[in-house]
Parts: C-alpha cells; sequence; structure tokens
C-alpha cells in the first residue's frame, strides 16, 4: 500500500462489508470511498462522460490521485460504483397485488433510474461505463444485474412465467443501451416495460390498451460518444 493510500487505513476501526470496490474496507476508508463516489456524481454532472477522469475526481474530493487509483481502477469503475450503489440504496419492491402488474413494473423501472430526470448527464455516463470490459465494471455489473432480477421478479409476481422476466431483463438492458446511445429517452422507459410486461402476459390483443402512467417532465437526453476516454 502507497503512503498515501495507508492515511485513509486504520487498524482500529471496524472492518465495513463494502465489496463493491476491491476488498474489505475500514470504515475510514469506506468513508474515502464514499466521498469520491459523491465527488464523481458532481463532476459527471459538470464535464459529463469525456470529460470525467480519475484524477479530476480525487481531486474535487481533496484526495490525491494514488488514493483514488486504491479504490477504483477507472472511471467507468468509478460509475459503475455510482450506479450500483444508487440501485442498492432502494427501497424495496411495492409487491401490492391489488396494483395492476403493468403499474407496478412501471413504478419498479421507474425507481431503478431514480436520477434519469434530474441527473441526465449522470445516467448517461453510467450506462456507457457499464459496458466496459473492465473485470471491476463486470463484478459490479454482475451484481446489478441480480438485483435488477431480482426486482423485476418482484414486480411481476409469483403467478407469472419466469421466461417473462428474463425478456423483460434483456428488454431493460436494451432500453438502457439506446437511450445511453441517445436514441431514445431514458424517461419512456418505464412505460415501454410496463407494456412489454403487458403484451407478454395478456397477449397481443391487450397492447391496444396503453398503459396509464404518471405525467414525467422531459429532459432532454445528452449523448456522450461510447468511444470516449475511460482514464
Amino acid at each position: 500500500m502507497t503512503a498515501t493510500a495507508a492515511a485513509f487505513s486504520d487498524s482500529t476501526s471496524p472492518v465495513v462489508d463494502i465489496e463493491a470496490t476491491r476488498r474489505r474496507l475500514s470504515a475510514r476508508q469506506a468513508e474515502a470511498v464514499a466521498t469520491l463516489v459523491r465527488a464523481a456524481e458532481e463532476e459527471t454532472e459538470e464535464v459529463g462522460y469525456a470529460g470525467l477522469t480519475v484524477r479530476g475526481v480525487a481531486k474535487r474530493a481533496g484526495v490525491a490521485p494514488a488514493t483514488a487509483y486504491t479504490y477504483f481502477s477507472s472511471k467507468d469503475h468509478l460509475l459503475a460504483e455510482v450506479f450500483w450503489r444508487r440501485m442498492e440504496a432502494l427501497d424495496p419492491v411495492d409487491t401490492d397485488e391489488s396494483v395492476p402488474m403493468a403499474a407496478r413494473i412501471e413504478q419498479t423501472v421507474r425507481d431503478m433510474i431514480p436520477f434519469a430526470a434530474e441527473r441526465p448527464a449522470l445516467i448517461d455516463a453510467c450506462t456507457v461505463a457499464m459496458i466496459s470490459p473492465s473485470p471491476d465494471v463486470a463484478h459490479l455489473r454482475d451484481r446489478i444485474g441480480a438485483l435488477t432480477h431480482r426486482r423485476l421478479t418482484a414486480a411481476v409476481g409469483p403467478d407469472v412465467d419466469p421466461l417473462v422476466v428474463r425478456v423483460l431483463e434483456a428488454s431493460y438492458s436494451g432500453a438502457l443501451l439506446a437511450a445511453g446511445t441517445g436514441h431514445r429517452s431514458f424517461l419512456d422507459i418505464p412505460v415501454f416495460l410496463a407494456e412489454a410486461a403487458t403484451l407478454l402476459v395478456d397477449g397481443a390483443s391487450s397492447h391496444n390498451t396503453p398503459v396509464q402512467s404518471t405525467p414525467q417532465k422531459r429532459t432532454p437526453v445528452q449523448s456522450t460518444p461510447a468511444n470516449g476516454d475511460r482514464r
């Protein structure tokens, strides 16, 4: 461990089980990581994916670049951590069966992209980062995928063919990618998934009745080149 990284090490602190970075962290180290994550969100809003660097985030967070690289191997790793923490902090899915399945799906998906309306540059950058081949990103992507599966399964309900959830997962991933590359709005995804679920469960005849959704303020999505700098 470098001298800079050691500054955040505290052998007397209790160990906090946060495996989203690359190892178990002490309470002081976990706070350093949380500070970097918050700084990454702010930095991304200002400079977007293309302008984001780990060094820039470290400067904003008030830590040395060497410290930031102790926890995050790249900006994609850092953005994947941002997305994972947002997902992990969500409230449990509402499984009230008195609520129509389409409405449950719509709300569940809306919850999974909670900053789409308020912070479009952030969700845009996170989506681009998530397709990185980096092993660190792949680890978080697997966790996010597993959590997405559990949330969609809960929203669909216990009596629906599991294949429906698999198709919805693929639809959700494809819709995120399309939005991340500027081909659709993130704000359209919840209704799109709700309509897809209705079509899968109730058949084509049900598609003639549009899903009733809560009006959302639309914020133009700024597309970010997928081949941008991944420093």
